[in-house]
């Protein structure tokens, strides 16, 4: 099961936060050679996405990756709260969902 985790970042604004993927046991994944993705929707049933989150792998053998949205695209998303998830492609091909939750973007003012 994923982990859920709350976020959020400002419009307009560039968005990165790092994060540590572990197992159950708390050793982290050695995520060499695998794949990510990431989308943020309104809700579960849109079926528009709202925007993607960049997943950039920043260590492998310590299951660091970042999640990045550069300032464009912030200021391309309405004020609100949304749902995000990543998914991870093993080499094998195995697909999971290793992070979900809510993403609230915050309004800007100076544009």
């Amino acid at each position: 099961m994923a982990s859920f985790l709350e976020l959020s970042c400002d419009q307009g604004s560039n968005f990165s936060i790092n994060l540590d993927l572990t197992n159950d046991d708390g050793a982290a994944i050695n995520v060499a050679g695998f794949t990510f993705t990431s989308s943020i929707r309104k809700s579960y049933y849109s079926s528009n996405v709202t925007a993607n989150l960049t997943v950039t792998i920043a260590n492998s053998a310590a299951g660091n990756v970042a999640l990045s949205m550069n300032a464009v695209t912030t200021a391309n998303i309405v004020a609100g709260r949304y749902l995000y998830d990543v998914k991870m492609v093993r080499t094998d091909s195995t697909v999971s969902r290793v992070i979900e939750g809510i993403i609230t973007v915050f309004p800007q003012i100076t544009k």
